[in-house]
């Protein structure tokens, strides 16, 4: 009998999980052409902030929150020219992400649908 999980981030391996993902998806922003500009040289806190964010997005503690209050996420990206193409190299990278981070379906596919959705609320200027 399969196990039923009551949150992605429960069902995926919790933090531990949440942790190799985004590790895996840095590392794909510092070689991505698109991406470079809109990002901070150092990573580190941006990988550290998007953890913190996902742990809560996938239903884990509200650590965000907790650190930084309401992601209030366009807001906080609108400084940055997030246009249709850097919302594909963001999403390529982040599909290239959970996949080595070993995430498995049905929760692969939930994840990016979801990262789909937050990704094209954050677009803010045309190519």
């Amino acid at each position: 009998m399969m196990r039923e999980f009551g949150t992605i981030y429960e069902a995926i391996g919790g933090y531990e999980t949440v942790e190799r993902l985004v590790n895996a998806f840095y590392k794909r922003v510092a070689l991505n052409t698109e991406l470079i500009p809109i990002f901070p040289e150092d990573l580190t806190e941006t990988a550290r902030k998007q953890t913190l964010f996902l742990t809560q997005f996938f239903g884990g503690p509200s650590l965000y929150l907790e650190e930084r209050g309401h992601p209030m996420l366009r807001r906080r990206h609108l400084p940055f020219k997030i246009t249709p193409t850097r919302r594909d190299a963001w999403l390529k990278c982040m599909a290239e992400a959970i996949v080595e981070a070993e995430i498995e379906e049905p929760y692969r596919t939930a994840i990016y649908e979801k990262l789909t959705m937050t990704a094209n609320h954050m677009m803010n200027t045309p190519e």
